[in-house]
């Protein structure tokens, strides 16, 4: 049996497509996460489709927002008497951040409907037509987050944030391993040098590490601890998992949120590592290279992490840390199909 028979046939315009999308797709994550650090989320307390469309243009369409705003309980508790132009400083912030979404849903779509008529989707099109859903139910996803946090909370759900940033992730690397196959990267033999399965598990760890920031962060429990290696300046922080129920420890206490954020970033920078160096002593062609990536990636992340805990979390630290959790769940997704291929 040929690799055609196999794989989906090579497509390149399809390949170019989807990385479009996922530099999108980062690029919305990073305006997610600064949105997120600057505490612009609920400063849109509507989900209107053709409203949203332009900022306000007028002196009486900014008055409405703000006056909209200044019913949340995040404006009552916490912001009570900011002015106009403080209001527009996180406006701008979260209309961005909703209006690139709206940009990722047509330079998706388009495309889609394009390359599905004229035939390039053969054996692709289940996996696109699953983003194209995926992408309209993250649209959803975070509107329910945004929700979480206008009458009830100080901020959004730490739990629905996390819920949300997966979706991106997950978005992020289906997108690029559909691309990567319809360029049939890598076209020469890869080996990886241990079980191609590895960059999966490694995968797996990201995932876990996002979630536990995503709470952290969620919580804003990130300028909570600044001192490293210890926490507090105990090793195992004494108030970690003290409340009641388990799972608030998970949500509200710092204390266990730094001890579970810490604590498996050491376990994806020993297990990156490990990856790298068996690919390195083992492995052959874009797998080999790919290995070392992850490992190269993996070790900024964690002194960026570091970096970022000592200097208790400020916005370009905390948002380039942000950046590098993607471009190591991206490498570790380059490394997973090279060694899969």
């Amino acid at each position: 049996m040929s690799n055609d028979d196999v794989w989906p046939p090579r497509e390149p315009w399809v390949g170019a497509w989807l990385l479009i999308v996922c530099a999108l797709v980062l690029t919305m994550i990073l305006v997610g996460g600064a949105t997120r650090l600057t505490d612009s989320g609920l400063s849109i307390t509507e989900w209107d489709l053709f409203k949203g469309l332009t900022p306000p243009l007028s002196d009486s369409r900014w008055a409405e927002e703000f006056a909209l705003y200044q019913r949340t309980m995040e404006y009552q508790a916490q912001n009570n008497g900011m002015t106009l132009d403080e209001f527009k400083h996180i406006y701008w912030w979260e209309w961005g951040h909703r209006f690139l979404g709206k940009v990722i849903g047509v330079v998706y779509a388009l495309p889609f409907f394009f390359f599905l008529f004229t035939g390039r989707l053969r054996g692709r099109f289940r996996l696109t037509i699953l983003l194209f859903a995926l992408g309209g139910l993250q649209g959803a996803i975070g509107w329910w987050m945004v929700t979480s946090g206008l009458f009830d909370r100080l901020d959004v759900s730490p739990f629905r944030l996390a819920i949300h940033l997966a979706m991106a992730f997950v978005i992020l690397a289906l997108g690029l391993w559909v691309a990567l196959g319809a360029f049939a990267w890598p076209k020469q033999s890869s080996k990886l040098g241990m079980p191609r399965w590895a960059p999966f598990v490694l995968m797996a760890f990201v995932f876990v590490q996002l979630m536990f920031g995503a709470l952290l962060a969620g919580s804003d429990g990130g300028p909570a601890y600044a001192d490293w290696p210890k926490i507090g300046g105990e090793w195992f922080p004494s108030t970690a998992f003290g409340l009641e129920p388990l799972w608030h420890n998970f949500t509200e206490d710092h204390a266990t949120q730094h001890l579970l954020h810490r604590s498996m970033g050491y376990v994806v920078g020993v297990f990156a590592l490990l990856l790298a160096l068996i690919g390195l002593i083992r492995g052959q062609g874009p797998a080999r290279w790919a290995a070392l990536a992850v490992g190269l990636v993996a070790l900024g992340q964690v002194a960026l992490g570091i970096h970022t805990v000592l200097m208790a979390s400020p916005f370009w630290p905390s948002l380039l840390h942000q950046l590098g959790a993607a471009i190591l769940w991206t490498a570790a997704l380059v490394c997973a199909r090279a060694a899969w291929r």
